[in-house]
C-alpha cells in the first residue's frame, strides 16, 4: 500500500493495559511489569501506551520517571487523570500537576458526559461541568500538551440527552483537546447505536471546521466491546482504545489483540506497521505471562486453539485448502495451525503432524507405521493427545529414532503430613543423572505434585538453568474409570510455560503421581528439545 493511501485509513491504538487493565479483577502490576509490557506493546508498534494515573498512587510516579528513559521506536506514553476538581482553577488542581510531572508529551482526561453522573456523583451543575471540562483541557494545552478527551459515559449520556453530551465533547474542543474519545464506560450500547451516535460526532467534528480526532473506547458488559469498536471505525473513529488480551474493570475492556487483526486484515485500516503482524501471538504471550494471567485457548487470532482442528473432515479439508476452514492463514498473525489428536481425527491429520515434525518421513514408512501403532496403544491405556502437543511431539520422536533423553531419574522420593504449614504440605527428593553426573535436590510444595515438579527442576536446573523460567500454569486430573473408584486409572494434563512458549503434556496411570511425574517428564524434556532447536538455528 502506498504511503499516502496508508495515512488515510490509518486508525491509532491507545493501549491500557497498564491502566484500565489493571482494574481487573486480580491484575497487579509491579513497576518492572509495567516497563516489560511497555517495551513489549512499543515492539508490535502501537501508537500510544496509556500507562497510569500519576495522581493516584506513588509508583505510576516511578514508573513514569523510569519509563522516560526507555528507548521506545513506535509508542508514545501516555498519562492519565480527571478534569481539574469542582470549584477550583485549573492550575491548583493537584491531579493535574502530577499528569504534569509525568513527563510524557500526551495525556487523557475523563470528564462526565451523562447528567445523571453531575448532579448525583459531582453534586454539581451542568454549566460547572462544562467549564471543568473546558479549564482542564486548555490549561494542559497551555502546557504544550496533546490532549485526549475520554468522554466518560457518552453513550448513556447521549440516550439521556443529546444535547447535553454533546455539549461536553463543545468544552472539551472549545479546551483545545486534540481527539474526542467516545466512552462507552458501562458497556450497556449495541453496535448498531455506537455506529450511528460515533457517524453524528464524527460528522460534526471530525469533518467539520473543529477537524478534531474521534476515538472510542468501549467495555464488555454485554460481550460486544469489539464489535463496539469496530462499528465505530466504520463510523469514521480513527483512535481505538482497548488493552491487550481485554482484561479490565468488571466484563474487561475492548480486546485489541483481536481488534488489532480485525481492523488490519479484514477492514485494511492500518493500525500498526504491517510487517510487525506477526508479532500479534507473541506479544499476547508475553503480556499474559507477566500479568499472570492463562492465555485462552479461544481466544481469536492469538489463542492456541484459534487454528486447530479436531474433526477428520476439517482436517481434510485445511490440507488441501486452509481456507475452507480457516479465515486467514495463521502465520500472519504469528500463531499456527494445530491438528488435535484424538479418536475422530482423521489419519491425513496424523501423517500431516508427523510429517511437520520429521519431514523426511512418508506415510509407509516403517517409522509412520511403528508411530500409528503406538499411537493406538496409548490411547486404549487411557492417552489423549488433543490437548498434549508437547508429548505428542515426544512420542513422534522416540518412535522414529529422533530422540535422546535429556536426563535419567535415578528416584524420587515424596513425603507429606498432617499438620502442614500454608503452601509446604509436601516435600520431595530427587535425584537424576545427567551426562554420567548425578545431583540430589529436595523441596517443599503445595502437595506431592508441586513438591516434585519444585524438586526435578531444581535438580536439573544445575545442568540447564534455562528451565528456571518454565512454570506450570494449569494442572488437570480426570478420573478414567469412576466404577474403580480409588482404584481408578486417571489421565493429567499439564499445562507449562517459559514465557516465551506454551505447552501440554499427559500422563496416565492408577498412581496420581505417577501420571503427574510422566506429564512432567515430558514439560521438561519437551522445553530442552526446543532449546535445543532454538541453539541450532541460532536463535
Amino acid at each position: 500500500m502506498e504511503e499516502k493511501n496508508r495515512q488515510a485509513c490509518a486508525v491509532d491504538i491507545l493501549d491500557s493495559t497498564l491502566r484500565d487493565g489493571a482494574q481487573g479483577e486480580g491484575i497487579s502490576f509491579s513497576v518492572e511489569d509495567k516497563l516489560s509490557i511497555v517495551q513489549a506493546l512499543d515492539g508490535l508498534g502501537v501508537a500510544f501506551i496509556e500507562a497510569g494515573n500519576p495522581g493516584s498512587n506513588p509508583k505510576d510516579l516511578e514508573f513514569f520517571e523510569r519509563a522516560a528513559k526507555l528507548d521506545l521506536r513506535h509508542a508514545r506514553l501516555v498519562a492519565f487523570g480527571s478534569t481539574r476538581r469542582k470549584g477550583i482553577k485549573a492550575e491548583q488542581d493537584a491531579n493535574l500537576q502530577a499528569l504534569l510531572q509525568a513527563g510524557t508529551s500526551h495525556v487523557a482526561v475523563f470528564g462526565k458526559c451523562w447528567k445523571l453522573h453531575v448532579t448525583e456523583i459531582l453534586g454539581t451543575t451542568c454549566e460547572e461541568n462544562y467549564h471543568m471540562i473546558a479549564d482542564t483541557c486548555r490549561y494542559l494545552t497551555q502546557q504544550g500538551k496533546t490532549v485526549f478527551f475520554d468522554a466518560e459515559h457518552f453513550f448513556d449520556g447521549y440516550r439521556d440527552d443529546p444535547a447535553f453530551a454533546m455539549g461536553a465533547l463543545e468544552a472539551a474542543v472549545r479546551g483545545g483537546a486534540a481527539c474526542l474519545v467516545l466512552c462507552d464506560t458501562n458497556g450497556a450500547t449495541f453496535p448498531d447505536e455506537i455506529a450511528d451516535i460515533t457517524r453524528q460526532v464524527v460528522q460534526r467534528y471530525a469533518e467539520g471546521e473543529a477537524s478534531v480526532q474521534v476515538g472510542i473506547h468501549t467495555h464488555n458488559d454485554r460481550g460486544m466491546a469489539v464489535a463496539n469498536t469496530v462499528m465505530a471505525v466504520r463510523a469514521g473513529a480513527s483512535h481505538v482504545q482497548g488493552t491487550y488480551l481485554g482484561f479490565g474493570e468488571r466484563c474487561g475492556n475492548a480486546d485489541l489483540s483481536t481488534i488489532i487483526p480485525n481492523l488490519q486484515l479484514k477492514l485494511q485500516k492500518c493500525c500498526i506497521p504491517p510487517e510487525n503482524m506477526a508479532l500479534l501471538t507473541p506479544t499476547a504471550r508475553t503480556i499474559a505471562e507477566v500479568s499472570n494471567v492463562t492465555l485462552p485457548g479461544g481466544e481469536p487470532y492469538v489463542g492456541g486453539s484459534a487454528f486447530a482442528h479436531k474433526a477428520g473432515m476439517h482436517a481434510d479439508g485445511v490440507l488441501k485448502l486452509s481456507s475452507s476452514f480457516e479465515h486467514i492463514h495463521p502465520e500472519q498473525v504469528g500463531n499456527e495451525r494445530r491438528f488435535l489428536m484424538s479418536e475422530i481425527s482423521g489419519r491425513a491429520a496424523v501423517l500431516s503432524k508427523i510429517k511437520r515434525i520429521l519431514p523426511q518421513l512418508d506415510r509407509d514408512s516403517p517409522e509412520t507405521l511403528r508411530i500409528m501403532q503406538r499411537l493406538k496403544e496409548l490411547e486404549r491405556e487411557g492417552y489423549q493427545f488433543e490437548g498434549a502437543d508437547g508429548s505428542f511431539e515426544l512420542l513422534i520422536r522416540k518412535n522414529a529414532g529422533a530422540y535422546r533423553p535429556f536426563f535419567e531419574l535415578i528416584y524420587y522420593k515424596i513425603l507429606t503430613g498432617y499438620p502442614s504449614q500454608p503452601g509446604t504440605s509436601a516435600s520431595a527428593t530427587v535425584k537424576v543423572r545427567v551426562d554420567g553426573k548425578e545431583q540430589l535436590t529436595a523441596a517443599e510444595g503445595n502437595g506431592p505434585v508441586n513438591a516434585l515438579d519444585n524438586g526435578l527442576r531444581a535438580a536439573l536446573e544445575v545442568f540447564y538453568p534455562t528451565l528456571a523460567k518454565v512454570h506450570l500454569i494449569d494442572y488437570k486430573v480426570r478420573v478414567m474409570d469412576s466404577k474403580s473408584a480409588s482404584r481408578a486409572t486417571v489421565r493429567v494434563l499439564i499445562t507449562t510455560t517459559d514465557g516465551k512458549r506454551t505447552w501440554s503434556t499427559v500422563g496416565v496411570s492408577s498412581d496420581v503421581v505417577e501420571a503427574s511425574w510422566v506429564a512432567l517428564v515430558d514439560s521438561i524434556e519437551y522445553k530442552l528439545l526446543k532449546d535445543a532447536e532454538d541453539i541450532f538455528k541460532g536463535e
